[in-house]
């Protein structure tokens, strides 16, 4: 896998204090960034950069644990949210056509499956330039090490570390966020891809866990500040493994609804196929 776009200098980079949001300058020893009013963040050696400052994080390690990251990758890896992957860039190269390169930021990256799955698709179509943040360090770390030509940060969603005006295209897969720092950080006319469930988005599992299982609301509100260019539904159905089964059940909000005997049942069953249902919208800062 390769970006086309050659990775920006360290000291190029559009990163502002979280503090203080003033710009961040490299250090001479290349090794961390600070701002005027001397405050300093260390690179880690897998090269991502550390911008939620402990006044900003709810608990001592925000996010999801190692253990949680490492079942995710595993679900994705095994290719059962491929079709959405694929659909994500295949939207984003046909709204781009007029863009020789792009500066790209996927918010929520997790361990970074998405981003690595456009950086595959785009390896030689168009020359990139890609950003990921994540609140988990755990999961910036992971996805560091998985594609090391990206540019990762630790950060909070409320208060975006990067120079307004920046990025062409902002992608969002079930992550949160601050729709007016959304605003900020895109280029004028920047695009911005966001996924949200369908209403069937893993009904079979919610059988197990709710004495009425509901429909998701399908209603997709676009922000005051954007202007909606396409939206689609994206419905398929899987059959995970067991061992899968369970890591899909901890990468959603039902993880915590389920009890244990719901989830030894559906651990437990022989075969399940599961709805799978996305929203994917996609609009422009207007």
């Amino acid at each position: 896998m390769s970006i086309n776009k050659p990775p920006r200098h360290l000291n190029e980079m559009p990163y502002r204090c979280p503090i203080c949001t003033n710009e961040l300058l490299l250090d001479s020893s290349n090794k961390s960034f600070h701002c005027i009013n001397n405050h300093h963040f260390d690179l880690a050696k897998q090269g991502y950069l550390n911008l939620l400052p402990v006044q900003h994080k709810n608990s001592k390690q925000p996010g999801d644990s190692k253990e949680m990251l490492q079942a995710r990758r595993n679900f994705l890896e095994a290719g059962y949210f491929q079709n959405l992957a694929t659909n994500l860039a295949i939207t984003i190269d046909a709204y781009t056509t007029e863009l020789q390169s792009i500066d790209l930021l996927d918010l929520g990256c997790g361990e970074g499956y998405y981003t690595r799955q456009i950086a595959s698709f785009f390896s030689d179509k168009k020359e990139l330039q890609l950003y990921g943040l994540d609140i988990a360090k755990i999961a910036v770390a992971m996805a560091a090490q998985k594609l090391p030509l990206a540019q990762f940060a630790v950060a909070s969603f409320q208060r975006l570390p990067y120079a307004d005006n920046f990025f062409d295209l902002l992608i969002r897969v079930f992550a949160p966020s601050n729709t007016d720092e959304l605003y900020r950080v895109l280029k004028p006319s920047g695009l911005l891809l966001t996924v949200t469930p369908g209403p069937r988005h893993l009904w079979q599992l919610k059988e197990f866990i709710y004495l009425e299982a509901r429909e998701h609301e399908t209603e997709t509100p676009i922000a005051i500040g954007f202007q909606a260019l396409t939206s689609q539904r994206l419905h398929a159905t899987i059959t995970p493994t067991a061992e899968h089964r369970l890591a899909l059940l901890q990468m959603t909000p039902f993880a915590w609804r389920a009890n244990d005997d719901a989830v030894s049942a559906i651990k437990e069953r022989n075969e399940l196929s599961i709805e799978t249902d996305f929203i994917i919208t996609l609009s422009k800062k207007i």
